[in-house]
């Protein structure tokens, strides 16, 4: 690994720089200077591929983790858990003032990710161990990034996020053992133990920067960051997870039902009508709405409530971490390459035709005549939203910054 570099500039908070007059050409070196580069326009890239795949051409998917495990899993860790490692070591240049990861260091990891994808489609019983020990390298690596540079700074506030990371691939780990096996009971719950430690990293990560972000576009508001009720959610969190794995289904419940409704009465408090015009704003609240009511649907399933299978878990994963992921990606390339943090229509129309996925997608889970044909123009509204991010934000991450 090479050594982390100190950064004094190009904060995650950066607002805005004045645009170059003269057109950049595009830059390995640039696009390969902060992680949220390429692991950005990947993660983005394989969700539109991989959910194409899935409701499209389910046929294809016939490897040895195939069918609805390899959607879970490429969903999860292949696009969740890859753009919250790559926003992190690039968060964590500001959090630490040292930057974990760039350079040879990023393109490693960016290999090691591709290797994964690959192999987990190929139908070979090879290429899924390779595929299974190149992405635990990728999060081993993003962790071991972390670590030291919160160890270098000294950063006490942030040696949770180390392992936090190593937990991500280590319920990965899990994840893929129990699916060679096949033991779907085991594949479950280890699959819901690795919803559940994002669920912790992207409280954690909203709570720090969406209140930030509000305060600083919106000057007159003022609004509580929530560091005593985030440490109790957080350890609500870290309860559940344990109650889940040790099968204490009612523990498990209070303790998600806890960190959902603390996360509901944060957002309220961010006085959410303050920023409704606001669209970089507004998603990010929506999206850490979508994560609070997912953890109450959780914590009722896990009180042996009646829902639909995949009603918390959907609610999580798409109204949830989606929805806040496509609004931090927008963000923070924004700001990481020196342009005015304002929407235009193309990213205007890309949330919106994200929340029309997530309501779509919802809506199908009820066993219904029409629920095939929700499913795809659910496929049809992620797939565009995902696009439109591509095609204006591409050109912007290959390129050195404004």
């Amino acid at each position: 690994m090479s050594t982390p570099s100190v950064r004094t500039t190009a904060s995650i908070h950066q607002l805005e720089e004045p645009a170059s007059k003269a057109p950049v050409a595009p830059s390995m070196k640039a696009f390969l200077e902060l992680a949220f580069r390429p692991l950005y326009l990947a993660g983005v890239g394989w969700a539109l591929v991989s959910i194409a795949l899935w409701i499209y051409a389910p046929f294809s998917l016939t490897a040895p983790l195939g069918g609805s495990v390899w959607h879970a899993h490429e969903m999860l860790w292949g696009f969740i858990a890859t753009i919250a490692l790559g926003f992190l070591m690039t968060a964590g240049t500001n959090w630490t003032g040292i930057t974990p990861m760039t350079g040879k260091v990023v393109a490693l990891a960016c290999v090691l990710w591709a290797v994964a994808r690959v192999g987990f489609l190929v139908p070979l019983e090879s290429a899924f161990w390779v595929a299974m020990v190149s992405e635990m390298a990728f999060f081993a690596l993003g962790a071991g990034a972390m670590l030291r540079a919160v160890v270098i700074s000294k950063s006490t506030r942030n040696y949770a996020i180390p392992g936090l990371l190593a937990g991500l691939g280590a319920t990965d780990a899990l994840f893929l053992l129990s699916a060679r096996d096949g033991d779907y009971l085991q594949l479950m719950q280890n699959f819901n133990a690795a919803l559940l430690v994002m669920a912790l990293l992207a409280l954690l990560i909203g709570r720090r920067v969406i209140a930030f972000f509000a305060m600083t576009a919106v000057h007159s508001l003022s609004i509580p960051k929530h560091m005593e009720t985030g440490w109790v959610q957080l350890g609500a969190c870290a309860v559940g997870l344990v109650s889940l794995l040790a099968g204490f289904p009612v523990l498990t419940a209070a303790a998600l039902g806890l960190a959902g409704v603390l996360a509901l009465v944060q957002l309220i408090s961010w006085k959410p009508l303050a920023v409704r015009a606001n669209a970089l704003l507004w998603i990010l609240y929506v999206g850490y709405a979508g994560i609070g009511i997912g953890l109450l649907f959780a914590a009722l399933q896990y009180a042996g409530v009646d829902l639909p299978r995949v009603l918390p878990v959907h609610t999580i994963a798409m109204a949830g971490f989606s929805v806040l992921i496509l609004g931090m990606v927008t963000r923070t390339a924004l700001g990481h390459t020196g342009r005015p943090l304002a929407t235009d229509r193309s990213i205007r129309s890309s949330y919106w035709l994200m929340l029309l996925a997530v309501a779509l997608r919802l809506a199908a889970i009820a066993d219904t005549p029409a629920s095939a044909t929700l499913l795809l123009m659910a496929g049809a509204a992620w797939v565009a939203s995902l696009a439109l991010y591509l095609w204006q934000f591409t050109p912007m991450l290959i390129r050195p910054r404004n």
